[in-house]
């Protein structure tokens, strides 16, 4: 399984009011395996930085200028996520600054591009409901030092957010699958071992249980504006 953690650094908070993407860094993830395949690109956004997205990225006028602007790097873009899932905080900002980039250059929109698009800040939601879940908040609970955090950096939140998704997802390290070293260097699928069920104890929920389960499924509502997908069936 190959997946993409994305994050974008801009000139503004609305690509409808003219805002432009000035950083853009992917980390490629593997079999949850950091593989070092990074893509990490500086934009020329041929205008300047509000000073609050200034105060967030430190990227000047002046030292944009010298990079690429965005229609010269689509396709090492479009080559990189092509087929994965790409895992983003606050996915729909990126999302429609990705858009509205690709849009201008004649290109398909990004969901159109990867396999699907994975909305962290809705999994911690899920997780940890009513609390807060930035990407700061999230390296304190679980541990992951963001000390050197000075400044956001496309390239370094990537990072951390590939940190944060495997503390989130850990229980997933337990799937019933043997990955061998070679197969993942080869690119071959992992084998799926097939796993005697009769053995495991049902434990049905308590109505304790099941009345906390209703208020959580609540809190996801109310996140949500909808009905969540438990609710749905």
């Amino acid at each position: 399984m190959r997946q993409i953690f994305l994050d974008t650094e801009t000139t503004g908070l609305e690509p409808s009011q003219g805002h432009r993407i000035v950083e853009i860094a992917c980390v490629e993830m593997v079999n949850r395996s950091l593989t070092g395949n990074h893509l990490h690109l500086y934009l020329n956004p041929d205008r300047d930085s509000d000073p609050e997205a200034l105060r967030i990225h430190g990227l000047t006028t002046e030292f944009l200028s010298g990079h690429p602007r965005f229609p010269e790097i689509t396709d090492q873009i479009i080559d990189y996520v092509k087929g994965a899932e790409v895992i983003i905080h606050n996915a729909p900002f990126d999302k429609k600054f990705l858009n509205a980039e690709l849009t201008r250059a004649g290109k398909p929109l990004f969901e159109d591009l990867c396999d699907t698009i994975t909305d962290s800040l809705l999994h911690a939601r899920e997780l940890h409901p009513g609390k807060r879940n930035s990407l700061d908040a999230l390296c304190e609970r679980y541990g992951i030092s963001n000390a050197h955090r000075t400044l956001h950096g496309a390239l370094l939140d990537s990072e951390l957010l590939a940190e944060v998704w495997l503390a989130m997802t850990r229980g997933q390290d337990a799937l019933l699958m043997d990955f061998d070293a070679s197969d993942v260097q080869n690119g071959r699928t992992a084998r799926v071992e097939k796993f005697d069920t009769s053995g495991l104890k049902v434990v049905a929920a308590s109505a304790e249980e099941m009345a906390a389960h209703e208020t959580y499924l609540d809190v996801l509502d109310k996140a949500s504006g909808e009905p969540c997908v438990w609710r749905k069936a």
